[in-house]
């Protein structure tokens, strides 16, 4: 894969603001303190020269022009079938992705677990409700920041679920 390195010079007035701007509003991201800390050591002069560089492979940014639905801290990218959580690629299973790209593309909108089951596997309903809550389960659990108290997905107890249209 090729590799681009770009040099930005940054003035104190950038860095001031971004400074600023870093602690004020810090992103939901370990990455974001360690910005800070560089930014403010260019502001000592402890250090002349910051480089950024991507957590993980690259290729868990979503390429150019590639189309993704985001919402909150959560991207979902259909041609890539990539999740993007905060920054970092959240790995999901073929139908885990299939029932969250179904709900996020409804959202607001409640669906039965027979209704997710019908839509995702196309077939007809055979498995129980329990199967669908057991994948709703382990979807809580790589996208939600606290799964025990969903802001995503969402339960509409007596009825199924949907995902989260205020958000």
């Amino acid at each position: 894969m090729k590799k681009n390195i770009s040099f930005i010079p940054m003035d104190s007035i950038l860095s001031q603001w971004l400074c600023k701007k870093l602690k004020q509003e810090p992103p939901k991201t370990p990455c974001a303190g360690e910005l800070l800390a560089g930014v403010q050591e260019m502001l000592t002069g402890e250090t002349q020269t910051l480089m950024l560089g991507a957590q993980g492979d690259v290729d868990t940014f979503p390429a150019a022009g590639e189309d993704g639905i985001c919402i909150g801290d959560l991207s979902i990218h259909p041609k890539s079938r990539k999740v993007i959580l905060r920054g970092c690629e959240v790995n999901l299973t073929p139908k885990e992705f299939d029932i969250l790209y179904f709900l996020i593309q409804n959202r607001g909108e409640v669906f039965t677990k027979e209704q997710i089951y019908r839509a995702v596997w196309e077939e007809d309903f055979l498995l129980s409700d329990s199967n669908i809550m057991a994948f709703i389960r382990k979807l809580r659990k790589k996208i939600e920041p606290n799964p025990d108290a969903p802001e995503y997905i969402l339960t509409i107890w007596g009825i199924g679920y949907k995902f989260n249209d205020t958000l």
